[in-house]
């Protein structure tokens, strides 16, 4: 019995120390900032994305809805090319190749292309890809899945997903490791909008009573 015991405290400190260890990668930040992308003609790809260590078992990515312009919910794929659905805001493309042009290194621009041979419906989107050339994957984010003209702005690129490791972690991904959400206003920014409200509502009331 005492073993028993102790075995079920090891398996509740074991899960706790695990959900503890969990990190949540915040994208809060509008994409494009300080670069005139959308007014130029064409595909524009920005990096400057963040290095990260990412757990497919554990951690999560958290993209704020208002500045990606998406929807609340999450609409996960993760596929071969050949597999994807027509409607997806979040994707994970398990293509490793260029089907294209083998010759060119596979990379955001060749993956995004992949997307929009299959994606129909118009929006703003996620994906995660391999990149050839860096020998990782990369979490980007598109102004439209749809499209293969659509601007790219890198997000984040997992160093601890290297090589032949990272390539077999790609079908790992699954709906929960994304998570999309609204920023809610700050208190004081809270503060303020009421005020207003109430302002708003004596002026109304006073209005009525010296119609």
């Amino acid at each position: 019995m005492r073993f028993s015991t102790f075995s079920g405290a090891a398996v509740v400190l074991i899960a706790l120390s695990s959900a503890a260890s969990a990190t949540t990668f915040t994208f809060d930040q509008a994409p494009f900032a300080g670069a005139d992308v959308r007014n130029i003609p064409g595909r524009q790809i920005v990096g400057g994305e963040e290095f990260i260590s990412f757990s497919t078992t554990s951690d999560v990515f958290s993209l704020e809805s208002t500045v990606f312009n998406v929807g609340s919910d999450v609409n996960f794929a993760n596929d071969p090319v050949s597999g994807l659905p027509q409607s997806a805001n979040v994707i994970v493309l398990e293509t490793l190749d260029n089907d294209n042009n083998p010759l060119t290194p596979f990379g955001a621009g060749q993956a995004a292309d992949l997307i929009a041979s299959r994606i129909t419906t118009p929006g703003p989107g996620f994906f995660i890809y391999f990149n050839q050339s860096l020998n990782l994957p990369r979490l980007v984010y598109s102004t439209d899945l749809s499209s293969n003209t659509a601007d790219l702005q890198i997000l984040a690129r997992m160093l601890n997903l290297s090589g032949a490791e990272g390539q077999n972690a790609l079908p790992n991904f699954t709906a929960a490791n994304f998570e999309i959400t609204t920023t809610t206003p700050e208190p004081a920014s809270l503060l303020l909008l009421l005020s207003a409200l109430a302002v708003r509502c004596a002026i109304l009331w006073f209005m009525r009573g010296h119609a």
